[in-house]
């Protein structure tokens, strides 16, 4: 058969463009390990965003505290029109117009200084700063749950990928096995019931693993989104996960320094911050002392008679006491108020530390319990991949029925899945014990 040189052309260019399609395909799958995991989240997910802006946020309402420090300066200017003056008798009769100049101006310069508020200024700014080392400690908190949080759907996908994997590995054996089964059918060994059983798991298994793909797009979504990546990214988990040897220390360890969990501190902060509060308030019992000073050029001249169409400037400076009397007895509640807000705070202190501490000791139970359950399952993997060995021996040789085999088969497949579910979750219990103790 002779081939056209077109037919060269077309089958150039069809290599050129399904070696791209591959290549591109390729390039939209990415692979990370937990350590770039981490990365993406503190660079880009939307959660820390918000939180990265609250302390921006808080650290500017230092700086604005801070502008209590500085003088009050005010300078206006202002121009009018002055009408005529009327006089009039007792009994508003015999009207005399008085001229006056009609237009006037106004310039003033005034400066205020406070000088003493019982501490008032002072304790504002000490209250942003602790504002501003919450927003710090609620940073931290939110980074280390929002670690574990897109771990989880890290973890979650190895988990559906690797089961893809075991399915699609167990689908090729069904398929193998209704070769065998069909090519018994033929020689009158097996009856037609046989073959349909066969059809029958290969169909479930398709179906399972369907379900599977789609739930790892789900996922795969949710984990884009928390890790700020663009679309059309399959992400892939890294299979070296599992070889790393992730042994907790002894559960003093993770106990000892409970103090210095994000929430522990954010906790103290709270009582800090009520103690604050308390003692601004305490401060509108005490007087003002504020100093003054002040310019001021404005014409006509209305004191004499007549009115002199000419400026006049005067400057002053002193100092100024005043007291609000109605404190007396308007703060007392605002202060009891203070009172009950810091026993909340004392008491929600408390409450987190020892709810941290049983956090951590349920996650220390449950790590040695994943690793328990690893092992277990790893023997019961051993056992049933036997098993399905001896069944599928004795199938073909006549002595086991097809129901046999297919059940030894769904009990390596169920055994396999649950082993390396198992190893994964050795990996999340580790990390989620790090969270919890405050030093993920």
């Amino acid at each position: 058969m002779k081939i056209k040189p077109f037919s060269y052309l077309f089958l150039v260019i069809g290599l050129l463009f399904s070696d791209s399609l591959l290549f591109a395909q390729e390039a939209t799958q990415k692979k990370l390990t937990v350590e770039e995991l981490f990365s993406l989240v503190l660079e880009n997910n939307p959660t820390l965003s918000v939180s990265k802006a609250g302390i921006k946020i808080a650290k500017q309402n230092v700086e604005v505290a801070k502008n209590l420090q500085l003088p009050d300066l005010n300078l206006s200017a202002s121009a009018l029109y002055i009408g005529d003056g009327v006089l009039l008798d007792k009994d508003f009769s015999n009207s005399t117009t008085v001229k006056m100049p009609h237009f006037g101006n106004n310039y003033a310069l005034e400066a205020t200084q406070l000088i003493w508020k019982g501490g008032m200024v002072k304790h504002t700014i000490e209250a942003k700063s602790l504002q501003e080392d919450l927003a710090t400690l609620n940073y931290q908190f939110n980074e280390q749950n929002i670690k574990l949080l897109a771990l989880g759907y890290y973890l979650d996908l190895y988990k559906l990928q690797n089961q893809a994997s075991v399915y699609r590995k167990n689908i090729q054996l069904a398929e193998q096995r209704l070769q065998n089964i069909s090519r018994f059918y033929k020689e009158g060994m097996v009856t037609r019931n046989d073959v349909i059983r066969g059809e029958l798991q290969i169909s479930n298994l398709n179906l399972a693993l369907q379900v599977i793909e789609n739930n790892v797009q789900i996922l795969n979504k949710q984990l884009l989104v928390a890790l700020g990546l663009p679309e059309g990214i399959q992400l892939l988990a890294d299979e070296k996960l599992l070889q790393t040897n992730l042994e907790a220390s002894p559960l003093a360890f993770y106990q000892n320094d409970i103090d210095q969990h994000p929430s522990v501190l954010m906790s103290k902060k709270g009582v800090e911050l009520s103690e604050t509060a308390t003692k601004i308030t305490k401060t509108e019992r005490m007087p003002t002392l504020a100093a003054f000073a002040g310019n001021k050029l404005q014409k006509p001249i209305t004191t004499t008679s007549p009115a002199l169409d000419m400026y006049s400037n005067g400057w002053n400076v002193g100092l100024s006491l005043s007291y609000d009397i109605s404190s007396l007895y308007k703060s007392s509640k605002k202060i009891q108020a203070n009172r009950y807000e810091l026993e909340k705070a004392k008491a929600q202190e408390n409450e987190t530390e020892k709810m941290i501490e049983v956090a951590v000791n349920a996650a220390y139970i449950k790590y040695n319990e994943t690793r328990s359950q690893n092992s277990t399952l790893a023997k019961n993997k051993d056992l049933t991949e036997e098993n399905y060995r001896i069944m599928e021996s004795k199938y073909n040789n006549q002595l086991a029925i097809l129901l046999d085999m297919i059940d030894a088969s769904n009990a390596k497949l169920d055994a396999e899945l649950q082993y390396t579910n198992s190893e994964i979750n050795i990996v999340f219990a580790y990390y989620k014990l790090l969270k919890e103790s405050g030093k993920m």
